[in-house]
């Protein structure tokens, strides 16, 4: 495990968020991300390698601007979650079910245009992701262990249904978007906390 300095937040937090804890099923997508499986056939995601991708992906989304990324999720789990990451940065979000045609059809009243998307779970997220490959566009997901990662460019792994996980996962995203693109000097200057983002 590395320490706490290299992870983007205590080891702790990480751990009682259960960001880590993944399902029973496991797809071949998901299985070099598992660490373990549990005597409850619980499989346990290598929280190493969740912090790299997090890491990654916030790095990747946050060479573009605002209004050029959609996060998606019909989870209700993510809907606080997203409505502070929305508050927080600017960044564009769906919350519930996803209209389909909001990317790809411009004679919708609520046709969008983006240049990325996020999507909280491919699997009920599903018509986002189709709708993104339409048009060409680069597609981030979290996935748990029992999602496939096709059509998926940058998978992060993790609990993608727990509210704690969802929430620790969008309040890093807001946290070190906001600092990569400069808009914050520092964590301190971050006014929201983690409970803005996630359900006690």
């Amino acid at each position: 495990m590395a320490e706490d300095q290299e992870l983007l937040i205590e080891l702790e937090k990480y751990l009682k968020a259960g960001v880590h804890i993944g399902t029973k099923f496991r797809t071949k997508y998901m299985s070099s991300f598992i660490y373990k499986i549990r005597p409850d056939w619980l499989a346990v995601l290598n929280l190493q390698k969740i912090n790299e991708r997090i890491k990654l992906a916030t790095d990747f989304l946050s060479t573009y601007e605002p209004q050029d990324i959609l996060v998606v999720g019909r989870r209700e789990n993510s809907w606080k979650a997203l409505k502070a990451l929305n508050e927080a940065t600017g960044i564009r979000v769906v919350i519930g079910r996803y209209p389909p045609g909001m990317l790809t059809n411009p004679g919708l009243d609520i046709f969008t245009e983006a240049k990325v998307i996020l999507v909280t779970d491919p699997w009920p997220d599903v018509n986002a992701v189709k709708d993104a490959v339409k048009m060409g566009m680069p597609v981030v997901a979290l996935c748990d262990t029992n999602n496939e990662s096709n059509f998926i460019d940058l998978v992060i792994p993790c609990n993608n249904k727990g509210k704690k996980s969802l929430g620790l996962f969008y309040y890093l995203f807001a946290l070190h978007y906001l600092l990569n693109r400069g808009l914050i000097k520092s964590d301190k200057n971050f006014k929201y906390k983690l409970e803005d983002f996630a359900e006690e």
